[in-house]
């Protein structure tokens, strides 16, 4: 089993490690880099991901660099995808392991 429950979208992280410690909206986000406001606002919410034009512009905004965000959204997507495989094909992993094992 592929542990997701805690999983946390880039968003999130987006909203409550920048957005509200530095008392930026998402407006003022949206306008500074110049982007949609419902762009910022899926992605706060979860519903969208982190494109890499996106992640080039919150990189250069805060200061992190755009391979961040870019990790963060990586990451994110291989754990849903590896639980849609669990799902879809139980006992997947564990096939494989034995067939390398051989």
């Amino acid at each position: 089993m592929v542990r997701t429950k805690n999983l946390i979208h880039p968003g999130e992280i987006l909203k409550e490690e920048f957005m509200e410690p530095m008392g930026i909206s998402q407006n003022r986000l949206a306008m500074d880099l110049r982007i949609p406001v419902p762009r910022v606002n899926a992605i706060v919410r979860g519903r969208r991901a982190i494109t890499a034009d996106t992640a080039v512009r919150l990189g250069a905004y805060f200061g992190t660099g755009p391979e961040f965000w870019q990790n963060l959204q990586g990451h994110y997507d291989l754990c849903l995808a590896r639980k849609k495989l669990d799902e879809e094909t139980p006992g997947f992993f564990s096939m494989i392991r034995k067939a390398v094992a051989l």
